[in-house]
């Protein structure tokens, strides 16, 4: 896989844990978006409830549909791939009834969703450690996963119990399973061999980053937030390291 090249936050507030993230990789040949892969951190959800009064799982539900919102649009702007970050490994620690929610929401999510997905092109994956998970909830990610291979319009990677820190663990620990040699230990090897997707997201191909902020808490996120986000990453100049000419 390509490294990611750049890295926006939409975020409420002014702390970086309070962030989503988009994460842009440009491709050799811009599309409408000028943007092939985008990673979205969908952080707010509990903040949108209890500002309403409302449970936390009721923010975990209004931010399914800012999903399916975003979806549609990545559509609409011709982008490849969407990665979405709907649990991280830290989550474990939130109270047990939240968890519990959070594992129910994400089974019916999957059930209800996955024929609309499969119809309309859309190539889910799972990124994350699957084997935590409860068995019902291993089936139903595999067999979407296995439904939807050969999808080629989109993209959808849900990371779910996943970290950033654990997926360089588990790839370094892959590496030293295959038992290869030292010496061919590189930048290319370490991101293929976990498929290396900040609030402990993306940290190896967040390399060269970029943030975007905006006021709008998860569930609340729509299609002019997103282009906003695109918008400002076309007008951006990109050096890499290296001077502009004039």
């Amino acid at each position: 896989m390509a490294r990611l090249q750049n890295y926006f936050t939409s975020s409420k507030g002014n702390s970086a844990s309070q962030s989503q993230s988009i994460t842009a990789e440009q491709p050799a040949s811009e599309g409408i978006s000028g943007v092939r892969h985008l990673a979205i951190i969908m952080d707010g959800n509990g903040r949108w409830a209890t500002k309403r009064h409302l449970p936390r799982l009721a923010g975990h539900k209004a931010g399914v549909n800012a999903l399916r919102r975003t979806l549609e649009c990545a559509v609409d702007e011709h982008i490849e791939m969407l990665s979405v970050y709907a649990f991280s490994t830290e989550n474990w620690g939130r109270p047990r009834t939240e968890v519990e929610g959070l594992m129910r929401l994400f089974w019916e999510t999957i059930r209800s969703d996955i024929e609309k997905l499969h119809r309309e092109g859309v190539r889910l994956r799972h990124l994350g450690r699957l084997k935590d998970l409860s068995p019902d909830i291993q089936k139903a990610v595999q067999d979407s996963v296995d439904l939807t291979c050969n999808n080629i319009r989109i993209g959808l990677n849900v990371c779910f119990n996943y970290g950033g820190r654990a997926e360089l663990v588990d790839a370094v620990r892959q590496i030293i399973a295959d038992g290869r040699d030292p010496e061919s230990i590189s930048e290319e090897l370490i991101s293929t061999a976990g498929e290396m997707r900040v609030s402990n997201f993306l940290l190896w191909q967040s390399a060269y980053s970029e943030y975007y902020a905006t006021p709008t808490l998860w569930p609340d996120f729509g299609k002019e937030d997103l282009r906003a986000a695109l918008d400002s990453y076309r007008r951006r100049q990109r050096r890499f390291g290296r001077l502009t000419t004039s």
